[in-house]
């Protein structure tokens, strides 16, 4: 699993980067993904932010990724909303 965070303060870049995340997993804060790992989507998710995201960013913005390893996700705790929607994520590739 793959969980990305982001500070973003222009609303334009945010909503951008949040509708190119919305292609590989989904929202479970209101700048918070949770995207099913693999390498082809990670290397996809780092070179939106490197190359396009990143050359854009003022110095309050920020991008946090988190690759969790198969024993990690069960330590993750869930409560409310996030708990009741864990094992409904749909990927298409």
């Amino acid at each position: 699993m793959i969980i990305v965070a982001y500070d973003i303060e222009s609303d334009r870049k945010r909503t951008g980067f949040a509708k190119f995340l919305k292609k590989f997993g989904r929202r479970v804060q209101f700048s918070i993904f949770e995207i099913r790992n693999s390498q082809r989507v990670l290397q996809n998710i780092l070179n939106e932010v490197k190359y396009k995201q990143g050359k854009e960013f003022s110095g309050t913005d920020s991008v946090l990724i988190f690759s969790l390893c198969e024993g990690c996700k069960k330590k993750v705790a869930r409560y409310g909303y996030a708990k009741n929607e864990e094992n409904n994520v749909v990927i298409f590739e």
